[in-house]
């Protein structure tokens, strides 16, 4: 349901263009029901070319993650894989080690030239909550298919802190699209060259697999040693919708840099580290980190990794914004070094530009960013 108000008539609900849909295209969605919830669908839930989603009033634990796959519907997966039922509507805690299914309050009705791409919100990839969207009879997790019809549901698995959430909690969020949103290399070059996307640029910042390479901060700037932090086993529990509630030392150890001696990672560790490069999304693009490569070290570099259009766009100087990664080693210890290239941003174009742009205008929480914890710690 939606409120006339918030979304007056007006303008195309389906562009021709090929790319990713901008905030008032997804309005435009929202006004015909191709986007449609059992709730009112706030303006605020709306960025710049995502949109965010929330969890129903009930979470199922299941004994483990699933895709469906073509024959089953995510209801009969959950039934065959399910514990038991908690009911959100007043909140509940989800334990960390353990997963959970949670129907969406938002629903689709997409036509067949329209797909779309869901990723978790920065704050959940900062918790260390790893979630991933699946719909009916699908056999990837986070697409939901042209012409899909149909619920939405959240896998929700936290792997260093509990959680408390409630009915209404937005963990994930959604990009639609047509066609294939990604530039090509050729145009990613002349917008280095115009606009300064990643600043300071690589001395052979090539494409990384139709990216920009992106490098790791392990010496830190301006007199300051700060350059991660490491997550503390055993803290308490974390309410996701509390902003700036929870001291940050008693969640995290600060890591400081030490100079030509890098950092090893503990594979039992979850840690919160930068890039050396300052980002820029303009306006007409959107960006996401490009998974990391095992070929280059088995660790994982995001978890999040979609910036809207308008990050760093207003930062600090006008230098851009930092990248904060959300990084994890697989199995052994892993040595990261100063510089070392760990993945690589992906710039997507917008069917038109954002009546919305990230920053303070629209209350985004992490513009201007260095390194930066999740909003619900103080530093």
């Amino acid at each position: 349901m939606t409120s006339d108000s918030l979304f007056p008539t007006g303008g195309p609900s389906s562009p021709s263009g090929t790319g990713i849909f901008p905030s008032q295209t997804i309005e435009a969605l929202i006004r015909d029901r191709t986007i449609a919830s059992t709730s009112e669908i706030s303006r605020d839930m709306i960025q710049p070319a995502s949109l965010d989603l929330r969890l129903g009033p009930v979470a199922y634990r299941v004994r483990a993650s699933f895709l469906p796959g073509p024959e089953a519907s995510v209801e009969e997966k959950v039934e065959a894989l399910g514990m038991h039922a908690i009911d959100l509507a007043g909140g509940a805690v989800l334990e960390r080690g353990c997963v959970y299914i949670v129907p969406l309050l938002e629903h689709l009705a997409l036509d067949n030239r329209i797909a779309a791409f869901a990723n978790p919100r920065s704050s959940t990839g900062r918790l260390d909550v790893f979630t991933r969207l699946i719909t009916d009879r699908a056999s990837r997790f986070d697409a939901v298919a042209r012409g899909y019809h149909g619920r939405l549901y959240a896998e929700v698995s936290p792997r260093t802190f509990s959680i408390l959430v409630r009915q209404g909690s937005r963990l994930s969020q959604l990009r639609l699209h047509r066609g294939t949103p990604a530039i090509p290399a050729t145009r990613l070059r002349q917008l280095q060259q115009e606009i300064g996307l990643v600043d300071p640029e690589m001395p052979d910042a090539g494409s990384r697999e139709g990216g920009l390479p992106l490098r790791l901060d392990l010496e830190g700037d301006g007199g300051d040693s700060l350059i991660g932090f490491r997550a503390k086993h055993h803290s308490g529990i974390v309410d996701f919708d509390v902003v700036g509630g929870y001291d940050a030392s008693d969640y995290w150890e600060p890591i400081h840099a030490r100079p030509g001696r890098g950092i090893i990672l503990n594979p039992d560790d979850f840690y919160v580290l930068s890039t050396r490069e300052a980002i820029t999304v303009p306006p007409d693009h959107a960006a996401e980190m490009i998974a990391y490569d095992t070929e280059v070290g088995e660790f994982r570099v995001h978890y999040a990794g979609f910036f809207d259009p308008g990050f760093g766009w207003d930062g600090a100087g006008g230098a851009g914004s930092r990248a904060v990664l959300e990084v994890r080693s697989h199995d052994v210890p892993f040595l990261l070094e100063h510089e070392q290239v760990i993945g690589g941003l992906r710039y997507l174009r917008l069917t038109d530009i954002s009546d919305r742009l990230y920053g303070s205008g629209i209350g985004s929480a992490y513009q201007g960013q260095r390194l930066q914890l999740s909003k619900h710690f103080r530093t």
